[in-house]
């Protein structure tokens, strides 16, 4: 009788998880349609004729399919140019803050030197700062330096909230691989830059992966300072968006279709390096 009472208590608690794992199911659905709603209208409007795009009472399902809008968008002004601007600029950052970064992090982290504290709260404390604050400042400073209505005074101004972002989560991951690998691998002959090369390296690239990403999509998606730090013959691709709005109106549909076209190069990336997003490579490395 007890094992029959054991049991069927047992059997009355296992509905529980199910309606827990629902709920949390449900949850996830819902920031799903959240979070990707505002895409899938993007793409209903850049596809739609340009019509239907400023329909006081929009349908939520495609009306029709045409591609005018993204001819529209193409001949509103020059697209490769601005295109290939930015990805120059976004590149360009995440080669130099990854390299920088991984440099920084690897000697905050493993290193122990006087007032490694205050790095570590100077980082914390520039992230703090309101980019819309640091613009007259930034603008006088290139001026002097020569680097106004350039892209390297737009790279060097990426940089300076791209870094602080890119050294401190290398940190983290940096932080959470054993020191005993780079021991072992020292015991075995390797010399520290060998023990970092063949140990460190491998288990950090998911980090740096998603790092890049990260800086990537900051640099490409930027505007404020793209705007106020070059001139319309060296603008970006998120400047280039601006042409769609005129004294005579805003073209939603054509300006739908170059925000998806600007999309491409971050969906196309994402698809490239999704396999090394995963965190956690070292867990179970070290035993005991």
């Amino acid at each position: 009788m007890d094992a029959v009472a054991r049991t069927g208590s047992g059997s009355g608690r296992t509905p529980r998880p199910q309606k827990s794992k629902a709920g949390w199911n449900l949850l996830g659905l819902l920031v799903f349609v959240t979070a990707g709603f505002p895409v899938y209208w993007m793409l209903n409007t850049a596809f739609k004729p340009a019509k239907d795009a400023i329909d006081p009472d929009p349908s939520l399902l495609p009306t029709g399919l045409t591609l005018s809008n993204f001819s529209r968008a193409l001949d509103i002004a020059d697209f490769w140019g601005p295109v290939g601007r930015s990805l120059v600029v976004s590149l360009s950052v995440v080669a130099i803050g990854v390299v920088v970064g991984t440099l920084a992090a690897l000697a905050i982290s493993r290193f122990a030197f006087r007032g490694r504290k205050v790095v570590i709260v100077g980082i914390l404390a520039v992230q703090m700062v309101p980019l819309v604050a640091m613009i007259i400042p930034v603008f006088l400073l290139l001026n002097d330096l020569d680097q106004y209505d350039k892209l390297s005074g737009l790279i060097i101004t990426y940089l300076t909230f791209i870094l602080p972002f890119t050294v401190w989560t290398l940190r983290g991951f940096i932080v959470n691989i054993p020191k005993e690998l780079e021991e072992a691998a020292m015991v075995d002959g390797c010399s520290p830059t060998g023990a970092f090369l063949r140990v460190v390296f491998p288990l950090l690239a998911p980090g740096m992966v998603a790092t890049s990403v990260y800086a990537f999509i900051q640099a490409w998606n930027e505007y404020l300072y793209a705007l106020m730090l070059l001139s319309q013959k060296n603008q970006t691709a998120t400047v280039w968006l601006g042409n769609f709005t005129t004294k005579h109106g805003t073209e939603y549909a054509p300006m739908m279709a170059g925000s998806t076209m600007m999309a491409v190069p971050i969906v196309v990336l994402f698809l490239l390096v999704q396999r090394k997003m995963a965190a956690g490579l070292t867990a179970g490395a070290v035993k005991g």
